[in-house]
């Protein structure tokens, strides 16, 4: 083929590359770029300096990657202007690349070679990427792999016409002087700034300036910068750096996570407390202890008292603080005992506890009550007496029985309000009855009715005597 090269340096706005001074009549503008990006090197130029030299007669590949999956055409505009056409050409042309796919023309195994003709000079590499592919009917001949034009400046003015219909942000190019022949180059006017960081993907600021996003290579004129990279979650770094003339500069920091921290400040009333902090032991109250912004899970706990449980949040530079006042662990409910009539003596596990109405503190668990009270039965029941809960009892006493006993001259059926309680055996008879005034009757065969109202207080013993008196 003829000698390389491609002279157009489709820039990318402020961002394009800055190897080699190009005449401003060749240099196709993009005005709005957007984040498609191209690039292109020579074999002997991996680093584009711009100013490596190919001997006539000698190798050459040409290499081209896109971030952004694109259609990519390569042209060479030699020292005479004539144009070459590398990609598509007569043997590949599939010319649409992957995002971060590198291809190198010609490929490995490839029944085709670039070889370095004259005349000597310097000779441009131009790369056009474009996210949809583009209308070169008019401008390239594939099979005899050359544009129909001459020279950078009509090859620049038809490849903008080519781009016209394209938006802005969907193309982009790349351009890399190299020279041919014995010609000494020129001694570089930029030098170049190779930027990475650890994370990648933070802001890359030049003087100021934002230039893009790590790993970042830029074109500078020599001097000192100050070179800013930020990216969230991570402090700033910042770095001053000589660019020279033809060399290049390299920047590959190891960014440090920005920590933010607080002050958790934990007392407690009683103090001594074992404060866990998202289920970490972190020592007793009173406690004093730095954590990272957020909001944490805290519990304290101290035997014989309620653990506490507190959802707290630690700002940057500030102290959030905890004091609860602990309460006791409840062992003990109560237990209310009324009755009726009331006034009567109660009992809880066979110990006096008081008159009723009374409320008696209990340990938790099971307890016999009994209610007593004179001329009533006793009253008797079990109950459950909860932690920190309060049972009642209520006791409806009921009168006690009276004892009637009874002692007759003869056998007799024995009534009380009309009632048959029995019939005395040898003239004696006990029973026991509900008090109150009661009529008692006695009825013996060949003996008087004996009729008379008696008085039984609840609970006495009433003894009787009757002689029954015959019948004449």
């Amino acid at each position: 083929m003829r000698k390389l090269l491609f002279t157009l340096a489709l820039l990318l706005g402020a961002a394009a590359f800055a190897q080699a001074t190009i005449s401003p009549q060749g240099i196709i503008v993009n005005p709005k770029p957007g984040d498609l990006r191209v690039k292109v090197w020579v074999n002997k130029d991996p680093h584009r300096t711009g100013n490596s030299v190919y001997q006539i007669g000698e190798k050459i590949k040409i290499s081209v990657t896109v971030n952004r999956s694109a259609y990519v055409y390569l042209f060479n505009v030699n020292a005479d202007g004539t144009v070459d056409l590398i990609l598509p050409n007569a043997y590949d042309r599939n010319n649409y690349l992957k995002a971060g796919e590198v291809r190198t023309f010609p490929p490995k195994g490839a029944r085709y070679e670039y070889t370095i003709t004259g005349p000597e000079g310097a000779n441009y590499v131009l790369a056009l990427a474009s996210l949809r592919p583009l209308s070169m009917g008019d401008l390239t001949d594939i099979r005899a792999g050359r544009a129909n034009v001459k020279g950078l400046g009509n090859l620049s003015r038809q490849l903008s016409i080519v781009v016209k219909p394209v938006p802005n942000k969907d193309w982009a190019s790349d351009a890399l002087r190299y020279y041919v022949g014995r010609r000494t180059p020129p001694p570089p006017v930029t030098g170049t700034l190779d930027v990475s960081s650890s994370p990648s993907g933070a802001k890359v600021y030049i003087n100021g300036s934002y230039r893009g996003r790590t790993p970042l290579t830029l074109g500078l004129n020599p001097g000192s910068y100050d070179v800013e990279i930020r990216l969230d979650g991570y402090q700033t770094y910042r770095a001053r750096v000589r660019v020279q003339a033809g060399k290049t500069s390299r920047l590959s920091p190891r960014l440090a996570r920005v920590v933010t921290t607080g002050n958790l400040s934990v007392n407690s009333l009683p103090q001594g407390a074992e404060v866990y902090v998202d289920g970490s032991y972190r020592g007793r109250t009173p406690l004093n202890v730095s954590l990272n912004e957020g909001t944490y899970d805290v519990e304290l706990r101290l035997p014989g008292y309620e653990t506490y449980v507190a959802r707290v949040r630690v700002r940057s530079g500030k102290t959030s603080r905890l004091a609860p006042r602990l309460q006791p662990v409840v062992t003990t409910g109560t237990l209310e005992i009324y009755s009726t009539p009331s006034g009567a003596e109660a009992y809880v596990d066979g110990v006096f506890s008081g008159y009723t109405p009374v409320t008696v503190n209990l340990d938790a668990g099971s307890h016999e009550v009994e209610v007593k009270m004179g001329g009533y039965g006793a009253y008797r029941t079990r109950v459950s007496v909860q932690p920190g809960s309060s049972v009642r009892v209520n006791a409806r006493l009921a009168p006690a029985k009276a004892t009637l006993d009874l002692y007759l001259n003869t056998n007799a059926e024995v009534f009380l309000d009309g009632y048959p309680l029995g019939t005395t055996k040898d003239g004696h008879l006990t029973v026991k009855v509900d008090p109150g005034d009661r009529e008692l009757v006695l009825i013996a065969t060949g003996y008087h009715a004996y009729v008379k109202t008696i008085h039984l207080a609840p609970g006495s013993y009433s003894r009787i005597s009757v002689q029954l008196s015959r019948i004449r």
